[in-house]
């Protein structure tokens, strides 16, 4: 039997990346759009800005490590490698749409130079446990943006799934450094979780 529209108004053809009422991941990216904006252009912006504050996280970890964890200097040099590439693969994909970078940049700057310079004083396992805790969050939002994306936005799809990849071994590596018992995840996952989420939360609204 044929459906007629209900008390919720005339049904339209959704937008291409518009989230479906039966989809809750894309439900949860939730986002204020500006007019001609689609959700995929607003992922790309915040992943963007994300993925800055990320290099300034490990660039400052990067100068501490030096004297408080010379072993941890090459990796911390890959990864930083790996945030770099991601950041311009994202911002290739914003200039393809036209699209300018987030509000949000300069104030994940900010923020990943503080956290960069708190941790890196504290040592190895401080540095190993931010990864970790910033990782976990980032990996969780993008699995959500790349179901929600995925056939209705496929360039930023794809682009999603070719650094997923580098974050999830950044965050594996990290948890095989400090183990799951440490004091320091515990001291330090409460604060870097928070603040990434709201980052994030900030940077899909303003």
């Amino acid at each position: 039997m044929q459906r007629t529209p209900g008390a919720f108004g005339r049904q339209t053809p959704p937008l291409a990346d518009t989230p479906q009422p039966w989809n809750r991941d894309a439900m949860a990216l939730a986002a204020r759009l500006k007019v001609g904006e689609t959700l995929g252009d607003r992922v790309m912006k915040v992943d963007h800005a994300g993925e800055h504050g990320a290099i300034c996280v490990y660039s400052v970890q990067r100068w501490f490590a030096r004297w408080r964890a010379p072993d941890m200097v090459a990796e911390l040099d890959e990864f930083l490698a790996h945030e770099r590439g991601h950041r311009a693969q994202f911002l290739a994909e914003l200039e393809r749409r036209g699209r300018r970078r987030c509000r949000s940049y300069f104030l994940c700057a900010v923020g990943g130079i503080a956290l960069g310079i708190a941790t890196g004083l504290a040592g190895r396992h401080a540095i190993a446990a931010t990864t970790v805790a910033i990782e976990r969050v980032v990996l969780r939002h993008m699995q959500e943006q790349l179901r929600a994306l995925d056939g209705a936005d496929q360039e930023a799809a794809d682009t999603l799934r070719a650094i997923i990849v580098d974050e999830q071994d950044h965050h594996d590596r990290s948890v095989a450094r400090i183990g799951q018992d440490g004091v320091w995840p515990k001291l330090i996952d409460p604060v870097v979780t928070f603040s990434t989420e709201a980052v994030i939360w900030l940077g899909m609204r303003l």
